[in-house]
This record gives structure tokens, C-alpha cells and sequence, in this order.
């Protein structure tokens, strides 16, 4: 029996969104994508040819539409948190995307909501949180643990058993040692190296990385 598709709107229309419904259309098979919602820009009326419904007070019309999952498109870690309650509250489900060129181990689990981009890796006996994202060619080795709200940036690559805590941003092209623990919602700044601990809250760059007062 043939699976019916699942109708997703992308929450976010802007540059992340861009890869994130070019991943959608790629499962074609999977997924109907109908939509953009936009809180950031209220007057934005489309996006890449498809309609932004408006923000936050469209959900009730998308029910009506027969829209059944939300997905984000936007990099902020703190707001795909919080908003994930909203879009649970209010009855619908998160989309879950992998790109095709993207290599999962089968043993990994993965959150509803997150976004492996292209070229990314995530290696066996990772575990990975709801909303999430593993965005391009980043990649993550065996063992890791990535919590919900975390967002490892493009190139980012994690060492074995590192634990990157929930809404914790990893910078572009960072690279962070095995067996390395980065605290809930801390931000390690692009191109850093990371080889001891990072707190949570706090700010992190360099080589090696600092925690900056």
C-alpha cells in the first residue's frame, strides 16, 4: 500500500530555508512542500514560487489547508526550541529531512524536526536531537551525542564521543577533539579548535578555543 505524502511548511524564508526546501523537494516521494511561514519579514508574500502564509497566527488556516508537519529554516537555535512547542501545541508534527548525498550510519537515531544537509556525515553510535541541524559537509564521528536546538555549521567536524549540549551553535568550520563536552548553548565562533570543555552560555573562538570574557 502506497504511503500518502506528507504536506510541510517550512517556518523561515530566507537563506537557510533555501536548502532546506531544496532537501524537501529532493523527496519528492515523501513530502508535498506547500509553503513558507515568515515572522521575521510580514510583508514578504513569496518565496522561491510558493506562498508565505504570513507567521505564527497562519497555523490555524494551514490546519485547515490540510497541512500536517512544519519544518525550520532558520539557524537561530533558541527560536527552533521555543517554536517547536508552539507547532506541537497546536497539533501538527516536524518534518524530519537527510539529504541523499548525506551519510547516516543506520544505527544512529534522530530527532523529529532535525536537518542533515548535504555532504554531512554522522558516524555509528551517534545519537542526534530533535531540531537539530547538521548542516553542509559537516561532520560528526562515532559515539557523539548532539542534544535538541543544536546547530553544527557547515564544515564543523567532531572528533568520537563529543557532546554538544542542547541549542549549542558549532561554527563554521570548527573542529572539536574527541571526547570533548560543549555546554547547552554555547557558541564556538567559525574556524576554532576546540580541545578542552567549553562551559555552558558562553562564547568560545580561537586556536585553541577560549571561553572570551
Amino acid at each position: 500500500m502506497e504511503c500518502s505524502k506528507q504536506t510541510v511548511v517550512i517556518w523561515g524564508a530566507s537563506g537557510h530555508a533555501k536548502v532546506v526546501a531544496d532537501i524537501v523537494r529532493l523527496h519528492r516521494d515523501r513530502f508535498e512542500l506547500k509553503g513558507f511561514l515568515d515572522d521575521v519579514n510580514p510583508h514578504q508574500r513569496q518565496f522561491l514560487e510558493l506562498p508565505v502564509f504570513g507567521g505564527a497566527e497562519a497555523l490555524g488556516s494551514l490546519k485547515m489547508m490540510g497541512v500536517t508537519h512544519i519544518i525550520f529554516g532558520f539557524g537561530n537555535c533558541e527560536g527552533r526550541l521555543k517554536l517547536s512547542e508552539v507547532v506541537r501545541r497546536e497539533g501538527f508534527s516536524l518534518a524530519t529531512i537527510i539529504h541523499p548525498t548525506a551519510v547516516v550510519a543506520a544505527d544512529v537515531s534522530i530527532g523529529d524536526g532535525t536537518v542533515i544537509a548535504a555532504g554531512a556525515i554522522v558516524n555509528p553510535g551517534s545519537r542526534v536531537g530533535a531540531n537539530v541541524i547538521i548542516n553542509t559537509r559537516a561532520s560528526v564521528d562515532h559515539d557523539c551525542e548532539i542534544a535538541d536546538g543544536a546547530h553544527i555549521c557547515p564544515g564543523a567536524t567532531l572528533g568520537g564521543s563529543v557532546i554538544v549540549g542542547t541549542a549549542a551553535w558549532v561554527g563554521i568550520g570548527s573542529t572539536v577533539k574527541d571526547h570533548i563536552n560543549i555546554g547547552s548553548r554555547a557558541m564556538i565562533g567559525a574556524g576554532s579548535v576546540v580541545v578542552s570543555d567549553i562551559p555552558e552560555g558562553v562564547v568560545a573562538y580561537g586556536v585553541p578555543a577560549r571561553v572570551q570574557s
